[in-house]
């Protein structure tokens, strides 16, 4: 499938909120970080089929902080093609790694992840509880802990 990458400008632009809670059920989170970070979306020709959020955390570190599938595009290889556009997005900005952050019952997610090369940095134990209002199941699991993260970049200018 051929995606095309659009920029979202998040003060002109609607920003996609059904697509964003998919993976972040928080609006108020969302609204914090969709302002300060760099949203693409992903089409299938007209079709809004994902996005991701990329912030800059700390120095030539960017993390992406929001990654999502529409449900009924979900494995047709779409989630790798946004994490690789991610990645090359961080490259042009000059970092020289990208993170990202999952639930402990986020199994499928966190196999896409190390599979496209983030290696596991950390857990954040009780992240999910501390910071929302209400319980995350996913597949009959407690979405408790913060998986974290990270990809090495290798560039040219090393």
């Amino acid at each position: 499938m051929a995606i095309r990458f659009a920029k979202l400008d998040p003060h002109h632009d609607a920003i996609p909120y059904d697509l964003l809670l998919l993976a972040d059920p928080s609006k108020s989170l969302i609204d914090d970080y969709i302002g300060r970070g760099i949203c693409y979306l992903a089409y299938d020709e007209d079709e809004l089929v994902g996005e991701f959020v990329l912030i800059h955390t700390h120095p030539k570190t960017y993390e992406i902080v929001n990654i999502a599938v529409e449900e009924k595009h979900q494995g047709k290889g779409i989630g790798r093609q946004l994490l690789h556009k991610a990645i090359a997005v961080a490259v042009e900005l000059q970092a020289d790694s990208v993170e990202i952050g999952t639930g402990n019952s986020s199994v499928r997610q966190l196999a896409l992840y190390q599979r496209c090369g983030f290696r596991i940095t950390g857990i954040d134990h009780d992240f999910f509880v501390r910071h929302y209002d209400e319980e995350i199941f996913e597949d009959g699991i407690q979405c408790r802990d913060m998986i974290r993260l990270r990809q090495e970049l290798h560039t040219d200018r090393r």
